[in-house]
């Protein structure tokens, strides 16, 4: 921690001084009272060097320690649900440390603290209860059987309840993801009738409804979650209902195009949302309504709340909510762009380049973006030299293969066929790995700043995806790993190629 950009923020090294000081001792806090003048050098050689320690240990040793790690799995890793033996998400217990967060968090820094036994509750049955560590107790012992949580505690930095839960391969978490992306499919053959309705309240004599409906209109063609009320000390994130006027510019021409809309605020994690969007001149007039003699920290929808546009989704459609609609337009994006940029004549590297690409559309969609890592340059670099090296032998093994079909012996005896279908053999292989890395290289750039992983683990219907590989030869191990298809094992046997979202 102590070389990572966030101990330079003010803000971090601030909440960081002032929660440690709350454990030292008087004499601790009269010694250090400027966090400048402290060296945390030797600190952070004793770690290093416990790292780099750990990652020399011999071979045997490094299995015995595999193995005292599958034991303690294999203790606590799992549960019984219902008679069946399932896996455990995260049964090890959150470490104390530095809290971080997203963006320009106004917490960062502050010290998250060790958590106890007496902080946890646990929700089991009567007669399986866990003995807590010895000379401690649990803070209670539930038996709920409407929740899928195993244990939970409320962690000290934003006073959050945190949970131990199922893995997300476990049959309960499978039976949820599959109603969720049902209820999804269920808004398909709403959908149009709901836009409809949208649409022909932008005229409505009450302003109320207006926002209502403008609101919804990009809750459905942006994809922004619904928002909710902020309490203080917290990173002033905003969703569509809590929309300020200085998050929002409008243009009557931008880019070559006509009415409009220029976003720009903090979303879910403090992540940058920052767009034009050409809209509806209904929906452009709407907004000079709502903008007109406000200020710049007023709300865009004031006449509109979170829970109101929620009671409003229930009416119109009972469990629609703002994710239901950005999981809904997700998959169709994907679906759809799959369908646009996949074609069965493509080799297998441009097949699965093409889904990156799809997958790329709706990470955007959603505003899933992330910072390029930090070691993105140096293995941009190896699959260039790697690149480099299989143009070489795909050159040379040209050169042999018409040096081989040139010889006046080819097609003459077995031996010469032989060692001419060998090249020929030779060269398909070695352009095949040429191509596959060279499309590695561009899904690589292409996503630097984009995280496929949330759009495609939360919003995509996996059964889009199974589908799409069964159709065109695409072995499902290139678009999912193997902890995703145990996660998606019920889609693994519902997605035949003819599925439809």
């Amino acid at each position: 921690m102590l070389h990572h950009e966030y101990t330079t923020k003010e803000v971090f090294r601030n909440n960081f001084f002032k929660d440690w000081r709350k454990e030292m001792t008087l004499e601790e806090r009269l010694l250090i009272t400027h966090l400048d003048k402290c060296d945390f050098t030797e600190i952070h050689r004793y770690f290093v060097d416990k790292a780099a320690a750990r990652k020399a240990l011999p071979k045997e040793e490094k299995q015995k320690l595999k193995e005292e790690a599958a034991k303690l799995q294999q203790e606590f890793g799992y549960c019984i649900l219902d008679g069946h033996r399932e896996k455990i998400g995260n049964f090890k217990m959150e470490p104390p440390g530095l809290f971080c967060g997203r963006g320009e968090h106004p917490k960062m820094g502050m010290v998250k603290r060790r958590v106890l036994s007496e902080d946890v509750v646990i929700n089991c049955s009567r007669d399986a209860v866990p003995g807590p560590p010895v000379g401690h107790q649990w803070r209670e012992v539930c038996s709920d059987t409407t929740v899928t949580w195993l244990a939970a505690w409320t962690e000290n930095i934003q006073n959050r309840t945190k949970y131990i839960a199922l893995n997300p391969s476990s049959k309960l978490k499978g039976e949820k993801d599959r109603q969720k992306y049902e209820v999804a499919r269920r808004l398909g053959g709403l959908v149009d009738e709901i836009r409809a309705q949208y649409q022909a309240a932008w005229e409505a004599p009450e302003v109320k409804t207006r926002q209502r409906a403008v609101a919804l209109y990009f809750i459905d063609k942006l994809a922004l979650r619904a928002g909710h009320e902020k309490e203080d000390k917290t990173a002033d994130t905003v969703g569509c209902c809590s929309l300020r006027v200085e998050h929002v510019r409008l243009h009557a021409r931008a880019a070559g195009r006509q009415h409009v809309v220029e976003l720009d605020f903090l979303g879910k994690d403090s992540v940058r949302y920052h767009q034009l969007v050409s809209v509806e001149e209904p929906v452009f007039r709407n907004l000079q309504l709502f903008m007109k003699n406000k200020k710049p920290r007023d709300s865009l929808f004031d006449r509109l709340t979170t829970s109101s546009l929620n009671k409003h989704l229930q009416h119109l459609m009972h469990g629609l909510t703002a994710k239901v609609f950005r999981t809904y337009n997700a998959s169709v994006t994907l679906q759809e762009q799959l369908q646009v940029l996949t074609r069965a004549t493509d080799s297998q590297a441009d097949k699965v380049l093409a889904y990156s690409r799809a997958n790329r559309a709706v990470a955007i969609l959603c505003n899933h973006q992330r910072a390029t890592p930090r070691s993105f340059e140096t293995s941009m670099q190896a699959l260039r030299r790697k690149i480099e090296a299989k143009e070489a032998q795909v050159a040379e093994a040209q050169e042999e293969l018409q040096r081989a079909m040139a010889s006046p012996r080819t097609g003459g005896d077995s031996k010469s066929r032989r060692l001419l279908q060998q090249r020929q053999q030779r060269l398909q292989r070695l352009s095949g790995q040429l191509a596959r890395a060279r499309a590695q290289a561009t899904a690589k750039d292409e996503n630097k700043q984009v995280a496929l992983g949330t759009s495609k683990l939360n919003y995509l219907d996996p059964r889009i995806s199974i589908a799409w590989c069964r159709r065109f030869g695409v072995p499902v191990e290139k678009v999912y790993s193997r902890a995703q298809r145990e996660r998606f094992a019920w889609a693994l046997q519902e997605g035949d190629e003819h599925f439809q979202f």
